[in-house]
């Protein structure tokens, strides 16, 4: 783990919109989770997916902040 808490996994952001399609990748966890809550707040489907392949929609940003965020 990194000092900023970054476990070195990449995470990439999707949101989807109408028929406009958003990738962002992210090597911090917080500031992934902090672009996906914005988009996610615009109206947009977001789901971010992890170094390992797992998907968390907003429903479970909560589980991947605690997963992989600093304590």
């Amino acid at each position: 783990m990194n000092d900023d808490g970054d476990s070195g996994l990449a995470y990439l952001i999707t949101a989807k919109r109408d028929n406009a399609t958003m990738k962002s990748e992210r090597s911090s966890v917080l500031i992934a989770l902090a672009k996906a809550r914005v988009w996610n707040s615009e109206g947009w489907d977001v789901l971010i997916t992890d170094g390992h392949g797992t998907e968390f929609p907003p429903r479970d940003f909560e589980r991947l902040e605690k997963l992989y965020a600093p304590h």
